[in-house]
């Protein structure tokens, strides 16, 4: 019998066609794999540009104008338009009152970096301010409540519009929710405390007249209550819960953001922060130099209700660690070696500069 040559026997065929099947398995295996790390990659990609708000790529914020572009948020009236209080204008939302500007610098600590931001403020709105009422009129039998008064200033419609330009800055600065929260509370702890030489009439009497959140930033000062609203404002706008403590017998009034029940003042869920001078966010063990130590239960006024500080922010262990570190100081007159490095460390970090 002659056998031809290149013909192929049965078992080398099934060899061949078992390797091929598992070739095409193998690509088949392969293009898979590729196409799961494309996804993978396509879902962090388009994570990162998800803008400080929560707004995804390509799409509007809710608060008009702002359209996220590979995660910033930028005005674009053209394609959000503009809240109803403001007119388009060559893609801007503005008014009347957007006149006579001046550019602000507003300074902040974060994670012991000394970093600022510049705002534009107008003076417009100063003047605007001064044609609001100071006055709330209520209903036969109904009590004025401190709370309105706060309220009235913290939501004002008009203001809210030319603060958000404020709020976005950081958000476009930091995608972190509480790195904003960290940037916002720095950031009023270091605008300058101030009185207001305003004075208005109440009936027969004359008043100090109380600024505004964003006249604060006008005139870059202002006193407890006035910078604790502006605080408010800027935590409310990120969608935190916020309050703010007032403690009557020293006259002072301070920012509580809701966090977890066992960080919080007095097991209120909110932590207390400081807004006169740089502070750690639920430190409320500092001693005040004209004050002593604030009273133990201050009253409490919800500004708005939100999300809550985590449990694990660095803030917590920082406070406890800086309030035994003065306490022993207190009593002992001095830390040793490791204590004090520990001390200067947390120093740096907050600004803590006058400790």
């Amino acid at each position: 019998m002659i056998e031809r040559k290149g013909a192929k026997s049965g078992s080398d065929k099934k060899k061949s066609f078992f390797i091929l099947k598992c070739f095409f398995i193998l690509l088949f295996v392969f293009l898979i794999g590729l196409v799961c790390v494309f996804f993978v990659m396509d879902i962090f990609s388009q994570k990162s540009f998800i803008c400080g708000d929560n707004t995804t790529n390509g799409n509007c914020s809710i608060n008009k104008p702002y359209f996220c572009v590979n995660g910033t948020l930028l005005e674009d009236a053209f394609v959000c338009g503009c809240p109803e209080i403001l007119n388009e204008e060559k893609g801007l939302c503005v008014s009347d009152y957007h006149k006579d500007p001046k550019n602000i610098q507003l300074k902040y600590i974060l994670r012991g970096e000394n970093k600022s931001l510049d705002f534009v403020v107008y003076g417009g709105m100063v003047e605007y301010f001064s044609t609001l009422s100071k006055v709330i009129y209520y209903q036969e039998g109904e009590s004025p409540s401190r709370r309105d008064f706060k309220i009235k200033n913290i939501n004002e419609e008009l203001q809210r519009e030319f603060l958000l330009p404020l709020v976005v800055k950081i958000q476009n600065l930091a995608k972190n929710k509480e790195d904003q929260v960290r940037i916002a509370v720095s950031l009023v702890q270091n605008i300058p405390y101030g009185k207001s030489n305003g004075f208005f009439n109440f009936g027969s009497n004359k008043l100090n007249s109380s600024r505004y959140p964003y006249e604060v930033l006008w005139d870059l000062k202002g006193v407890c209550e006035e910078k604790s609203e502006l605080m408010a404002f800027l935590l409310k706008e990120f969608g935190y819960g916020v309050v703010l403590f007032y403690y009557p017998v020293e006259n002072h009034e301070a920012v509580g953001i809701k966090c977890p029940l066992e960080h919080s003042l007095n097991g209120t869920g909110y932590c207390f922060i400081e807004s006169t001078g740089l502070s750690i966010i639920s430190d409320n063990e500092r001693h005040y130099w004209d004050l002593g130590r604030l009273s133990p239960d201050p009253e409490m006024f919800v500004i708005s209700e939100g999300d809550t500080l985590s449990k694990n922010m660095e803030e917590y262990g920082d406070a406890d660690t800086l309030t035994k570190f003065i306490k022993i100081i207190e009593e002992s007159g001095g830390l040793n070696v490791f204590q004090h490095e520990k001390f200067v460390d947390l120093k740096e970090k907050y600004g803590l500069k006058n400790l």
